[in-house]
C-alpha cells in the first residue's frame, strides 16, 4: 500500500511539474534524506523508472559511508548508482558560525585538508552542497570558487564538468566490475539500518547455508536438518524447488529483499537455513555470501568426485541434455579445449565441482575455518545419525535420536524418514537413480584426472582436523599405484 501510494505522489508532482513547465525531464535524481537509494528500496527505483526516466542517481552509503576511500557505484534495475562525496557543507551550515570549526576548519579542508584530498583521488565527483548554501554566507560558492583556484594553482588536474548521464556511462566504462553490486548486511551498518524500509528484514536472513556441490547428496542433508524441531528452511520455489540459488546467478540482482522472502517469518530460537549446490564452486558466492552474512555457518557436502561427476554426468543425461544425450561418458572426459565448445564446457561443469580444496581455500579467504563444517556424503549415506550428530554440534543445537527418525530402505538402497503407521518417505525418484557402474577406462582416468586434487584435499582435512574419508584414503592409494 505505501509503494502505490509513492507511486500515485510521483505521478501527480510529474503531472504537476509538466502542467507549470517545471523542467522535469533530468536524468538524475537524488532521494530525500538519502533513504531508498542504498540500501535499494525497489518502489524508488521502480518510480525513478517509469515516471521520471530516471537513468543516474548517487549515495554517500555504498558500499559505506566510511571509508570516503572506499565508496563505489553500482547499477541496480538500469539505473547507475554513483558514489558521491562529501565536501562538509548541509542543511545547518548556511552560516559560517555554524559550520563545525568554523571558517578555520573550513579553509583548512579547502586548501590542502580534505576536500583537496577528495579531488585529487577521485577521477569522477560528485557533491550535494544543498540550495540553502547558495543563499545565507553562500559557503558552497565559497568553498568550490576557492577549492577549484587551490587545485589549478597547485596541481596539474584538468577540471570538466560534464553532464551526470555521461559521467556515469563513463565511469562504469572505467570501473565495469562495480556495475554488479554486493550486497552488505544492513543490520551491521547503522545508518543503513535508518534507512531500511523494512525493519524486520535481516532477521528474514539465514543462520546457516547447504552450499554443495551438486550430486553430493546436499538433498538428503537439507531433509535431515529440517528434521530437528528447532530447524526451519527456505520455502520452495516452482522452479528451483527447495533451492534458493541468489547468491550465483541473476537473482543475486533482485537484491536482499527479494532474497528475504525465499524465507518463513523467523520463530523464536529457531535456526534459519537454506541450501543451494550451486554456491560451492561459484566464484562469487564467498564474497557475496560473507558480504551479506558474515556470521553465517557454512555447510560442503562431498563424496569421491568420481562417483559425483559420473552421477551429474546421469543426472544431465536424465534432463534431457543433448551433450550428455549425444555422447559417451569418456568422450566427454576426453574432450579438448580447442574442440566443440559446448563439449568443453560440458566437461568443465562436469569436472570443476570436484576441485575439492581450491573450492574450499576460496571459501576460507572469506570465512574462518570455525564457521565451515565439511559433511562426507558417503558416511551420510551410510551412518546418517552419527553424521547428522556432529552436525547438530556444529550447529549448535540440542541433539535429537535420528536412529528413531531414519530407517534404511532395502530397495532404495538409502535411508528414508519413519513416519507414523510404519510408513517411510523417502527423497524423490530423481535421486538415488540407478544406473551402470562407470568402465574401467573412465574409472582409470578420472582416477588420474583428480590425483593432485584429491592429494591436496587430503592435506586441507589434515589442516583442518577432519579424518580421511574411507573413500578418500581408497582414490589415493589406487592412483599412486
Amino acid at each position: 500500500m505505501f509503494a502505490i501510494r509513492r507511486l500515485i505522489n510521483m505521478f501527480a508532482a510529474h503531472g504537476f511539474g509538466m502542467q507549470h513547465d517545471i523542467p522535469v525531464q533530468s536524468s538524475y535524481a537524488v532521494s530525500p534524506h538519502h533513504s531508498g537509494v542504498y540500501p535499494v528500496h525497489d518502489p524508488l527505483y521502480d518510480a525513478w523508472k517509469s515516471i521520471w526516466k530516471i537513468r543516474v542517481t548517487s549515495t554517500e552509503q555504498y558500499p559505506h559511508l566510511k571509508p570516503t576511500s572506499l565508496r563505489r557505484g553500482f547499477v541496480y534495475k538500469d539505473i547507475m548508482v554513483m558514489p558521491r562525496q562529501t565536501c562538509g557543507l548541509y542543511t545547518h551550515t548556511i552560516f559560517i558560525e555554524q559550520f563545525p570549526g568554523g571558517k578555520e576548519r573550513l579553509d583548512e579542508s579547502i586548501f590542502g585538508g580534505e576536500l583537496f584530498y577528495t579531488f585529487v583521488f577521485n577521477p569522477f565527483l560528485i557533491f550535494m552542497t544543498h540550495q540553502a548554501n547558495y543563499a545565507k554566507d553562500r559557503l558552497a560558492v565559497y568553498t568550490f570558487e576557492n577549492a577549484v583556484r587551490f587545485i589549478r594553482c597547485w596541481t596539474n588536474l584538468k577540471l570538466q564538468t560534464i553532464a551526470t548521464l555521461e559521467m556515469a556511462e563513463k565511469y562504469f566504462q572505467m570501473y565495469p566490475q562495480e556495475v554488479n553490486p554486493v550486497w552488505g548486511n544492513p543490520c551491521s551498518d547503522q545508518r543503513h539500518a535508518e534507512l531500511l524500509s523494512t525493519k524486520n528484514l535481516c532477521k528474514q536472513f539465514p543462520d546457516a547455508i547447504i552450499v554443495g556441490p551438486q550430486k553430493t547428496g546436499s538433498t538428503a542433508l537439507y531433509t535431515f536438518l529440517k528434521l530437528h524441531p528447532l530447524v526451519n528452511s527456505s520455502l520452495s520455489h516452482p522452479k528451483t524447488f527447495e533451492e534458493v540459488q541468489f547468491f550465483c546467478g541473476r537473482n543475486y540482482l533482485h537484491g536482499i529483499n527479494a532474497y528475504s522472502e525465499y524465507f518463513p517469518p523467523r520463530q523464536e530460537k529457531t535456526l534459519l537455513f537454506e541450501k543451494s549446490a550451486t554456491y560451492f564452486d561459484c566464484d562469487l558466492a564467498p564474497l557475496r555470501v560473507h558480504s551479506l552474512l558474515p556470521r553465517a555457518k557454512i555447510i560442503m557436502i562431498v563424496i569421491s568426485p568420481i562417483k559425483r561427476a559420473y552421477s551429474w554426468f546421469q543426472h544431465m543425461k536424465a534432463h534431457n541434455d543433448p551433450t550428455a544425450l549425444k555422447n559417451d561418458f569418456i568422450d566427454v572426459l576426453q574432450s579438448k579445449e580447442n574442440g566443440p565448445p559446448e563439449m568443453w564446457k560440458f566437461r568443465q561443469r562436469c569436472l570443476t565441482p570436484g576441485h575439492y580444496a581450491h573450492h574450499i581455500e576460496h571459501w576460507l579467504a572469506h570465512f574462518p575455518a570455525k564457521q565451515i563444517h565439511i559433511v562426507d556424503g558417503e558416511a551420510l549415506q551410510q551412518r546418517p545419525a552419527v553424521v547428522m550428530t556432529h552436525l547438530l554440534d556444529f550447529l549448535e543445537l540440542p541433539d535429537m535420536d535420528y536412529n528413531e527418525k531414519l530407517v534404511y530402505n532395502t530397495k532404495k538402497g538409502f535411508f528414508c524418514i519413519r513416519e507414523e503407521f510404519n510408513r517411510t518417505r523417502c527423497l524423490g525418484k530423481s535421486k538415488g537413480r540407478s544406473y551402470s557402474p562407470p568402465s574401467e577406462d573412465v574409472r582409470r582416468y578420472l582416477i588420474n584426472y583428480y590425483k593432485t586434487h584429491n592429494i591436496a584435499f587430503h592435506r586441507l582435512l589434515l589442516r583442518l582436523g577432519y579424518e580421511t574419508p574411507t573413500w578418500l584414503q581408497q582414490e589415493l592409494q589406487e592412483s599412486s599405484t
